[in-house]
């Protein structure tokens, strides 16, 4: 009987990998965490690989073999890998009878079209679309604790989605009207694999925009918003820092209110909902009150009409857009509060 407390990563490599391997080192519930790489660089041990990991990171590192991850005892796999990769193994592993919590975009639409058209990619895996759960613990917390396939969200998808979903399940936003959805992020959403446009020299003192029109996360926000796609204007731009995500998001409002009034409408959404901390009517959150933390911090300024709202929205694009919203996630489907190994 597999172990669902008893790991095997895979993918460790990049950012976001090493992120998830940094907090699962640590998490009190994880026992026997096995690494698997592609290539182990002739390493056994991941803290040979992460000399920065040396006394918490003495876990076995493993070449990928996907008939050892299934002979092994493990009950949940997780899976920092490439679309593609993810879309190969995953249905391998839920059928040996494990839970797979995936990183990748491979499992976050219904719908085999949407991702073959916003990925580009064949579409292998679409008879587990439908049984995969989005994995956005403030809005499926449920779902996600009785399902054995999570969709670990996009990053810039969380920062948005959470802003916008309080406003739009409230009505309180005007019909026909637009929502501009203009978000920064660091050069580590970018991810590991060397290009030349994120080269340090390129990065460094530059602020640029890209992917208008055709970023991958707008599908997702489009789903988990209720919003069509000819009212949502999103725009991407590449900071020049390590992590971090700031979306500023402008929006009408169908009626008149005041700053108290949408302060109580975000917080009574997200009561209870630790990992999401609402400001005051009127102050804004920055990265650095979010950096290396699983938090996403949400504040507001409401114009003198009390109709014209300017949503901030500030998170780690690698702690709560990527690694540490898998470990919540893994958390929800243990049964152990959610927030255990992210404080």
């Amino acid at each position: 009987m597999r172990n669902p407390e008893q790991l095997a990563v895979v993918g460790v490599t990049g950012y976001t990998g090493f992120e998830l391997a940094r907090i699962l080192l640590r998490h009190p519930a994880v026992k026997s965490p096995v690494f698997y790489v592609r290539d182990t660089q002739n390493k056994n041990c991941l803290a040979e690989l992460f000399p920065q990991l040396r006394g918490v990171g003495e876990a076995p590192l493993r070449s990928l073999s996907l008939s050892e991850i299934i002979a092994s005892n493990a009950g949940t796999a997780f899976l920092a890998t490439p679309h593609e990769v993810s879309v190969g193994l995953a249905p391998a592993l839920l059928e040996a009878g494990m839970r797979v919590v995936d990183l990748s975009g491979a499992f976050r639409f219904r719908s085999a079209n949407t991702f073959a058209t916003w990925y580009k990619l064949p579409t292998p895996h679409a008879d587990w679309l439908s049984k995969a759960i989005y994995g956005l613990p403030e809005l499926y917390a449920g779902e996600i604790a009785s399902s054995r396939l999570i969709a670990n969200p996009g990053c810039y998808a969380t920062s948005v989605i959470l802003a916008l979903r309080p406003l739009a399940e409230a009505g309180l936003i005007a019909g026909g009207s637009s929502v501009v959805c203009d978000c920064k992020s660091g050069a580590s959403g970018a991810g590991k694999d060397p290009r030349r446009d994120l080269h340090f020299v390129e990065v460094d003192e530059n602020f640029k925009v890209y992917n208008l029109f055709s970023h991958r996360h707008t599908p997702e926000i489009l789903e988990h918003t209720g919003l069509p796609e000819d009212r949502v204007i999103f725009s991407t731009h590449l900071l020049p820092l390590a992590r971090g995500i700031l979306s500023t998001i402008y929006v009408t409002l169908s009626a008149v209110h005041s700053g108290n009034e949408i302060e109580a409408i975000f917080r009574k959404f997200y009561a209870g909902r630790s990992m999401v901390r609402i400001w005051p009517a009127g102050s804004l959150p920055e990265l650095q009150h979010v950096a290396h933390t699983n938090f996403c911090d949400i504040g507001f300024c409401l114009d003198s009409s009390g109709k014209r709202l300017i949503v901030v929205s500030c998170l780690d694009n690698l702690g709560k857009g990527a690694a540490g919203q898998a470990v919540q996630n893994f958390n929800l489907m243990l049964g152990i509060e959610e927030r255990t190994g992210l404080q």
